[in-house]
């Protein structure tokens, strides 16, 4: 196995569904210093009226030893649909859940949540 190699199997990784989510995989940093990953598929709910809120989701990191393996990425935003959650509390905890699972301080990892539209207001939201 060379340096990029993962010494263990990823559990969501080419199944279909989301029935092997295992939380946020990773895999050795093959040599980057920057990655920024986005997805459009966000959705919770407001904690008060249970209604939906959709969201892009915009999520840096500076690695060390680590990157994020993107189908466990967004598992776990899919995650987040039936749970009700502030647009800035979400943006905090993804940051926080990320970090954690890259072993990185929450400061090299930035989360920025755009609110599509409900009631004529955008909420943008970033750590």
């Amino acid at each position: 196995m060379d340096e990029t190699s993962r010494t263990t199997e990823f559990v969501a990784l080419g199944h279909a569904g989301s029935g092997h989510y295992a939380g946020i995989e990773t895999f050795r940093n093959p040599g980057v210093t920057h990655v920024q990953m986005t997805s459009d598929e966000l959705v919770a709910v407001c904690p008060i009226t249970g209604q939906p809120d959709l969201y892009v989701a915009a999520i840096e990191f500076w690695p060390d030893a680590l990157c994020v393996e993107s189908k466990s990425l967004k598992l776990y935003l899919a995650s987040y649909r039936n749970e009700g959650a502030f647009c800035e509390a979400l943006a905090v905890r993804i940051r926080d859940d990320v970090a954690e699972a890259l072993e990185l301080p929450p400061e090299k990892v930035r989360v920025a949540l755009t609110q599509k539209p409900r009631g004529g207001i955008t909420i943008v939201a970033t750590t």
